[in-house]
């Protein structure tokens, strides 16, 4: 390949080009698994071409959560009782790497719904 050749791609174009995935994540403390899975979505969002925002709660901090913010979606390891208008996903076979590709196509799934 010459100095100014062009560089042959066979990368098709990312599914999330653009767009972003609001999350909010929720466990018992609002901390520490809320944040590992907010980690992890991010990298794997990201490879996807999305850009990715959160914000983590524990359970009862959801309701005000969802008042001051806009999500497309709940990952939750720890059970959120109430009921809202936007989609909840359990989180924790994603948090322990056992079920990462049943979460993604379900949250996926959820973001297809939303045009995204």
């Amino acid at each position: 390949m010459g100095l100014f050749s062009k560089k042959k791609t066979d990368e098709a174009p990312k599914r999330g080009t653009g767009k972003t995935v609001r999350v909010l994540c929720v466990c018992g403390s609002g901390t520490v698994s809320s944040t590992m899975i907010a980690v992890k979505m991010q990298e794997r969002f990201e490879e996807l071409g999305y850009r990715f925002e959160s914000n983590e709660v524990n359970p009862g901090g959801v309701s005000v959560a969802l008042m001051s913010g806009s999500y497309d979606f709940i990952a939750y390891t720890s059970p959120v009782e109430e009921e809202v208008d936007i989609p909840k996903i359990n989180a924790v076979d994603f948090m322990t790497g056992f079920g990462e590709d049943e979460f993604m196509e379900e949250a996926l799934k959820v973001l297809d719904e939303l045009g995204k």
